[in-house]
């Protein structure tokens, strides 16, 4: 059971801060709560007593999305169904649906935000490798004074070990700003323990941009999560595509380049051939949903017309 003395909804930003920073030791902030709810239930962490939870879901500043300059601003509160549902993230972020659509169910969707999740800093983290391989940064505020102070601080620095981040006493995420991928083509591969309501074992995005003839790795973007206590990009492998045809023996070649990257305490061994795999199908699943992408077909289409 989880028990608190006092459960406050504040609706600003500046409001949120105060309260957080004056919160009693030991105190949560929330906006979904998913993790916190299991995390408290009896036979994982038994009866918990907190004596503050700050829930910052009415935040107004911390709702919503934004594009500018080649970057997406995901505020604090996007929930994971957005990435299903709002035709624009889909567009700009395609590897998101298809984690989304593996992360948990249609309630809990609904409620998770991807800023806890990534906060939360499971290995095991489902939205942690698509936005490494979409350049996040998380934004930071805090109170200096009675001004708020905003910072960013890339999410490779950000995440530093399991359930380890660089936020300091009274911090608040109030954003993740990662880059827009229009144009590319998106994908992700997970695996657990069940079929449903899956805690990933391994879990890799990838992100294809091809040539407009459809022929060459234009970018490619690469990511592994659950090998280690934190995700992990792939940039070797990503130089090695870059520029070159697209071919099954280039991709397949790449994909048995794993030596070294599984860091995890348990499972080492399962952990590197499914990578492997993992790496082959979300490059061959990304080119495909790249091809598809009306961007791409637009221009294969012009090509053709001028031949």
């Amino acid at each position: 059971m989880l028990f608190c003395d006092t459960y406050l909804m504040p609706t600003s930003l500046p409001e949120a801060l105060a309260v957080w920073q004056s919160a009693p030791d030991g105190s949560r902030l929330v906006a979904g709560a998913t993790d916190l709810l299991p995390w408290a239930r009896e036979g994982r962490a038994g009866d918990v007593h907190l004596p503050q939870l700050v829930d910052v879901s009415r935040v107004a500043e911390l709702d919503g999305h934004t594009i500018e300059d080649g970057r997406v601003r995901l505020g604090a509160n996007v929930v994971y169904q957005a990435f299903l549902e709002d035709e624009t993230l889909k567009a700009h972020l395609p590897c998101m649906p298809y984690c989304s659509v593996w992360f948990a169910d249609d309630q809990i969707r609904r409620q998770a935000t991807l800023a806890g999740n990534i906060v939360n800093a499971s290995p095991a983290a489902d939205g942690t490798p698509p936005m490494a391989a979409l350049n996040a940064d998380v934004e930071i505020a805090s109170l200096d004074g009675a001004t708020v102070s905003r910072r960013t601080v890339p999410m490779a620095e950000f995440i530093s070990g399991p359930g380890k981040t660089t936020l300091q006493a009274g911090d608040i995420v109030t954003a993740v700003i990662c880059d827009s991928c229009l144009g590319y083509g998106g994908s992700f591969e997970k695996v657990g323990q069940r079929r449903s309501l899956v805690i990933s074992t391994v879990c890799a995005s990838a992100l294809v941009k091809t040539s407009t003839d459809g022929l060459h790795f234009e970018d490619v973007r690469l990511a592994l999560g659950g090998i280690g206590p934190v995700p992990v990009r792939l940039n070797e492998i990503e130089q090695r595509l870059i520029g070159q045809p697209i071919s099954d023996e280039l991709v397949a070649d790449v994909s048995t380049a794993t030596e070294g990257l599984v860091n995890s305490r348990t499972r080492r061994e399962y952990r590197g051939d499914v990578v492997q795999g993992f790496i082959r199908r979300a490059l061959t699943n990304a080119i495909s949903d790249c091809l598809k992408s009306p961007a791409t077909s637009s221009s294969q289409e012009q090509q053709v017309s001028h031949v």
